[in-house]
């Protein structure tokens, strides 16, 4: 079964965030292993300098690659990213016992995004849309394109 984890900066405060996550998790149990990693979101003040803003995304940084595995595959959420379509996510995960790569690795950066350092690093820029949603709200998003790649994969009518 293939691992994945889902590594976010921040924290769910919002139960219906919650509660949408936890319904894919529970879907997504039968098809992988599923490890959302939570990174705090660096303090900074009400109105950040640009200084403040890149020391918060470094810390950030070292503590997601931190949390990334060896043999990954790495998949950064990001404005620069491509956009793909759901039956193109499925081609983005390693396929066991044929890739060095044993673990799938999704980034979502905080309300600053992520790193340069961490997309440069990721296999692959992924942008959800070119406009913009509240990190928490692309949690449910990316948790449920996941869901819906493995249902892709084994030819389920969900994707109608």
């Amino acid at each position: 079964m293939l691992s994945v984890y889902l590594i976010c900066v921040g924290k769910l405060k919002e139960k219906f965030y919650k509660d949408a996550c936890a319904e894919y998790v529970k879907r997504l149990s039968a098809y992988c292993k599923l490890t959302v990693i939570e990174i705090p979101e660096a303090k900074l003040s009400k109105d950040p300098t640009l200084g403040e803003i890149t020391n918060a995304l470094d810390k950030e940084g070292d503590a997601i690659r931190a949390k990334i595995p060896p043999s990954s595959r790495v998949a950064a959420l990001c404005v620069e990213g491509r956009m793909r379509s759901s039956e193109e996510i499925p081609q983005m995960f390693p396929i066991p016992g044929r890739s060095p790569d044993k673990h799938m690795v999704f980034i979502i950066g905080g309300s600053y995004g992520l790193h340069p350092s961490i997309k440069a690093e990721a296999n692959v820029q992924l942008s959800m849309s070119p406009m913009t949603f509240p990190h928490h709200l692309a949690r449910v998003m990316l948790l449920e394109q996941i869901y819906r790649a493995f249902k892709i994969s084994e030819g389920s009518s969900y994707h109608k």
